[in-house]
C-alpha cells in the first residue's frame, strides 16, 4: 500500500499525466476562445467599416441629389412670373416713379433695407427695397386682401430665409406679390406652391445684380 501511494505521486505517475492533460485542454480551450474572439472582432470591424462606407456613400449621394434638385428648381419656369428686362441701377436721393407696382428694379437709394429675413409691419421705402432686390433679396408684399393665415405663413417663411424681406403694400393690385430684381409674381394665397418655387429660384438667384452683397446694416 505504501509503495503504491508513493508511485502515484511521482512526476511520471498517473496523477501527473492527468494534470498535464487538463492543463493542455484548458490552454487549447483558451486558444480557441481567443481565435473565436478575434474572428468576432474582425467581423464586427468589417461590418462597421461597411456601414461607414455605406453611410458615407448615401450621404454623398443625398447631397448630390439635393444639389441637382436645387439646380433643377433654379432653372425651372414658374407659371405667371413676369420679367422686365434690363433696368437702371443708379443711386439717387429723390423719389423714383417706377413703372411697376411694387417696383422690382431701377434707380434706387444708396442705402438698402435690412433683408436677412426681416419682416416689417409698415410700408417701406420703394427706393431702399429696390436696392435690397439688387443684392439678391426676395421682397414679399401684401395688401388688405391677405388673410391672417397668409400673413403668418409668409412671415414664417421670410424669417427663416436670409436675403428676404416682407412688408405691407396697400396699393398693389394683387393679394400677395413676390418681387425679385426685374422679376415679379402675383398670387392669391400664401399656400400657392409657386411661393416656395419663387423663393428657391430667386433668393440670391441668377437675376442678382450684386451677388454676395450685404443684406444687413441697411436702414428702414
Amino acid at each position: 500500500m505504501g509503495s503504491a501511494s508513493k508511485q502515484s505521486n511521482k512526476p511520471g505517475g498517473k496523477g501527473g499525466v492527468d494534470r498535464r492533460t487538463r492543463i493542455a485542454e484548458l490552454r487549447a480551450a483558451e486558444q480557441r476562445r481567443d481565435r473565436r474572439n478575434k474572428v468576432i472582432a474582425s467581423v464586427a470591424a468589417g461590418v462597421l467599416v461597411i456601414g461607414a462606407i455605406a453611410t458615407g456613400t448615401w450621404f454623398v449621394m443625398d447631397q448630390n441629389q439635393k444639389k441637382k434638385d436645387r439646380e433643377a428648381a433654379a432653372n425651372a419656369d414658374i407659371p405667371g412670373v413676369k420679367t422686365f428686362g434690363d433696368l437702371s441701377r443708379n443711386h439717387v436721393k429723390d423719389k423714383v416713379n417706377y413703372p411697376m407696382t411694387p417696383p422690382v428694379g431701377g434707380d434706387h437709394n444708396a442705402v438698402w433695407l435690412d433683408c436677412m429675413g426681416h419682416v416689417y409691419d409698415k410700408p417701406v421705402e420703394n427706393e431702399r427695397a429696390v436696392h435690397s432686390l439688387e443684392h439678391g433679396a426676395v421682397w414679399v408684399t401684401y395688401n388688405g386682401k391677405a388673410t391672417a393665415d397668409d400673413i403668418k405663413i409668409l412671415t414664417d417663411k421670410v424669417k427663416a430665409t436670409p436675403y428676404s424681406l416682407m412688408s405691407p403694400y396697400p396699393d398693389e393690385q394683387g393679394t400677395i406679390t413676390l418681387n425679385a430684381w426685374s422679376t415679379q409674381l402675383v398670387v392669391d394665397s400664401a399656400s400657392d406652391p409657386r411661393v416656395n418655387q419663387f423663393f428657391t429660384k430667386y433668393v440670391q438667384g441668377k437675376q442678382t445684380q450684386e451677388p454676395g452683397a450685404s443684406c444687413t446694416m441697411g436702414e428702414m
